[in-house]
């Protein structure tokens, strides 16, 4: 009975990102162009907050997609702006320094 009341009032689980990111994940960085010049995790591709609707067909076909920004605020507008066109496979990272961590 505790198990279950904690499930249930307890924040959702954190996704594994390590385990993502070793399966492939498609890492996409939401930030500005001008801040992914400056850092950038391994592997990501820039597709910036504002242009995430016009750029959908870059996501189809992914097994695993994360979306990461400076403070994890836009990353969350991207996983919400790919869940309303029918992802259901997108994870926010959060940052680019915890996403950054699980990068080898």
């Amino acid at each position: 009975m505790l198990n279950f009341l904690k499930k249930l009032f307890s924040a959702s689980e954190k996704p594994d990102l390590n385990a993502l990111i070793e399966e492939g994940a498609f890492l996409v960085d939401v930030r500005s162009p001008q801040e992914f010049a400056q850092v950038k995790v391994k592997g990501s591709v820039n597709i910036p907050l504002d242009s995430i609707s016009r750029q959908i067909s870059k996501f189809k076909d992914k097994k695993h997609i994360i979306v990461f920004c400076r403070s994890g605020n836009r990353s969350s507008q991207a996983k919400s702006i790919l869940q309303r066109n029918g992802f259901t496979n997108v994870v926010n990272g959060g940052t680019v320094g915890n996403v950054n961590q699980f990068v080898k």
